[in-house]
């Protein structure tokens, strides 16, 4: 089994452990430095935060929609003719404008 073998395999991460993590940080702070490595610290926790914000502003959306949602079967379970997709009060037509003669 040869190195490209083992980049596809899922086995690659089993095999890292013990002195290969410390290495592999090392090597990175030696190769960015430490500053760098840093910023992408930071940058990376400001990603998770803003999609952790992004995240809980889904699930408010979606408790919002499931309410309405719920609202609507309630009231459609207590009035047969909106169930039947009948409009609930009667529509007036629009304004006509008639344009000035001149």
């Amino acid at each position: 089994m040869g190195f490209q073998d083992l980049l596809g395999s899922p086995m690659l991460i089993g095999m890292i452990g013990g002195w290969e993590i410390p290495a592999i940080i090392g090597a990175a702070i030696i190769l960015f430095g430490g500053s760098k490595i840093r910023d992408v610290a930071r940058g990376l926790g400001a990603a998770k935060k803003e999609f952790m914000v992004g995240q809980a502003e889904a699930d408010v959306a979606m408790e919002r929609a499931r309410a309405q949602a719920r609202a609507q079967a309630e009231a459609a379970a207590d009035d047969p003719a909106r169930a039947a997709g009948a409009p609930s009060q009667p529509t007036t037509p629009p304004p006509t404008i008639t344009p000035p003669v001149p």
